[in-house]
């Protein structure tokens, strides 16, 4: 089968999967990993310390493979500032750029006049439009499906990806409730060109910093087994459900304002479940897709577990 796609030729990637950003995870050993299985690896900035953390983390990736990676930059209503974080990334001359969370015009500005490849996660088709006219290489349409963050409005991954397709003239990478080769085939026929996984990378043996019981808790999920937290602030993100993301619905529901949830939402909270395994004491990402996964392989047996079924799959329309 042929997977080339504008999404491979643009990235210079063999296959067209794309990993997603993944706070607090995406570090070196995951990124290298994925790109050389063929998809595009990525680094998430804003997880780092400083600046030389992140080109550390750069100067790794390139020392495990020559194969094209990502930076990713998720620019949240409550970051700190990323303009440093990007310049770092400039000055190093990474292959792409990917953006999440934010207003991406600030980070375009600054790449003006550089060869950076830019990819933004969009999760509205108005949203789409706007990246097609900063001068988005492609955008990555996440679905209500998805882990992290995700729309304000329940749209799922099957109905946005088209609709995006249809209104942008640039590559459409889909993204959310993906992590096999049934769904890249399904996103391939809605229009999409690529796909970009999350959740299903987390249970690979390369992604090293997740704990051992967070990726358990992966394979032992089901399609119910995620929450939504944080709708009452406007940024709906989905999370595995535990007695943690109870206590946060619960509080949700007098409408405390984020000072009311700094401390149940914040980055600590997120790392004191995915690096120690405290469930009572903090939270993991993940979505839907969840019920799809029943193991933790390496980065390369997945993926080319996914390019073999989705290959069968293809032969079987014959």
């Amino acid at each position: 089968m042929d997977w080339n796609t504008r999404i491979t030729k643009s990235l210079n990637i063999k296959y067209p999967i794309v990993q997603g950003g993944l706070a607090h995870l995406a570090y070196s050993e995951l990124a290298a990993a994925v790109s050389n299985a063929g998809g595009l690896g990525q680094v998430t900035a804003m997880s780092m310390n400083s600046e030389e953390q992140l080109r550390e983390e750069i100067h790794k990736v390139r020392s495990m493979t020559s194969s094209p990676f990502g930076v990713n930059f998720a620019i949240g209503q409550h970051g700190r500032p990323f303009e440093s974080m990007v310049q770092t990334a400039i000055d190093e001359d990474v292959p792409v750029i990917s953006i999440t969370g934010g207003n991406p015009k600030p980070i375009f500005d600054m790449l003006e006049g550089t060869n950076i490849k830019t990819l933004v996660l969009v999760a509205a088709k108005r949203q789409a439009v706007k990246a097609e006219q900063l001068g988005a290489e492609a955008v990555m349409v996440v679905g209500q499906e998805g882990g992290g963050h995700i729309g304000r409005e329940d749209v799922s991954t099957m109905v946005l990806t088209p609709q995006v397709a249809e209104a942008v003239d640039i590559p459409v990478i889909a993204s959310g409730g993906i992590g096999d080769g049934k769904g890249l085939m399904a996103a391939l026929s809605l229009g999409a060109e690529g796909i970009e996984m999350g959740t299903r990378f987390i249970a690979t043996q390369e992604c090293v910093h997740a704990h051992q019981a967070y990726k358990d808790a992966l394979i032992q999920a089901d399609e119910n087994s995620t929450v939504v937290i944080k709708r009452s602030l406007g940024a709906p993100a989905r999370a595995l459900k535990n007695g943690w993301t109870d206590r946060i619905l619960e509080l949700e529901k007098g409408e405390p304002g984020y000072e009311g949830l700094r401390d149940y939402i914040s980055g600590l909270r997120n790392k004191k479940y995915i690096y120690e395994g405290e469930e009572t004491e903090g939270f993991g990402w993940a979505g839907q897709v969840t019920a799809r996964i029943k193991d933790v392989p390496s980065v390369e047996e997945l993926i080319q577990r996914m390019i073999t079924e989705a290959e069968e799959i293809r032969k079987s329309w014959c």
